[in-house]
């Protein structure tokens, strides 16, 4: 880009050095008030041209969608095998840890929440953590697990009611009911396939993802919802649950 601004400025000189030796000024020169330009209209699109020609512009989603987007409403479709290690998933999932990780409460991210519709999410290493106890150290949090095209494929009969918070719907939590045990099976970045037992926080996580590649959100499944500092609350909740 900054190349390309320079490329830009010095052509645009050396169009308003040639215009200045001129002794006469093209018509096209002048707006319909009469206003002088000292460059004519004409070369300034040249110019122009000649800037969009040598300068490319990469744009990517660089925060996290907001509840209102249609894609998050969308049913995301699944990953081709063959985009499994690309360059540009392995641009996605690199996104979305970035972007997870600016996150103070964030605990997992799925695809749509960065404006792609496939069936990817994340859940953050520190989740697969237990919160430390008084008088014990803190344990380091293991990697990010990506889950890709996951499935769910076992529930428990058993039902828990559980605060949930989500980066796309900011500001607020509220409590959902959902199953206690969740077993899950996808594949990881290199594309081999596993399975994930998880209980509590991490089976209520793995269906509230789930739902995102649905184009659920959790407000359409929450028996109640407060706002303005739910995050601080939710965290509170769960630092006093482990204790």
């Amino acid at each position: 880009m900054r190349a390309g601004l320079k490329i830009l400025a010095k052509h645009l000189g050396s169009l308003f050095l040639s215009t200045l030796r001129d002794e006469t000024t093209p018509k096209s020169s002048r707006d319909p008030q009469g206003v002088y330009w000292p460059v004519p209209i004409s070369r300034l699109g040249l110019a122009f041209s000649f800037f969009i020609k040598h300068t490319t512009v990469t744009h990517v989603q660089d925060h996290i969608v907001q509840i209102g987007d249609p894609i998050l409403k969308e049913v995301a479709k699944p990953v081709s095998k063959k985009d499994i290690g690309s360059r540009k998933l392995n641009s996605i999932i690199k996104r979305m840890k970035a972007l997870l990780h600016k996150e103070e409460f964030g605990v997992a991210i799925a695809a749509p929440q960065i404006g792609e519709s496939i069936r990817l999410f994340i859940i953050a290493g520190k989740a697969f953590v237990p919160a430390a106890k008084k008088g014990e150290e803190e344990q380091a949090p293991p990697a990010d697990k990506v889950f890709i095209n996951p499935t769910l494929e076992r529930l428990s009969r058993a039902k828990k009611e559980m605060s949930e918070g989500c980066l796309s719907v900011r500001n607020q939590y509220g409590s959902v009911v959902r199953h206690q045990k969740a077993t899950i099976h996808a594949l990881n970045e290199k594309g081999e396939a596993f399975m994930y037992h998880g209980s509590g926080l991490i089976g209520h996580i793995f269906q509230h993802e789930v739902d995102h590649l649905e184009g659920i959100l959790y407000v359409e499944k929450a028996v109640s919802i407060e706002k303005d500092e739910g995050f601080k609350k939710l965290k509170e909740k769960r630092r006093k649950g482990a204790e």
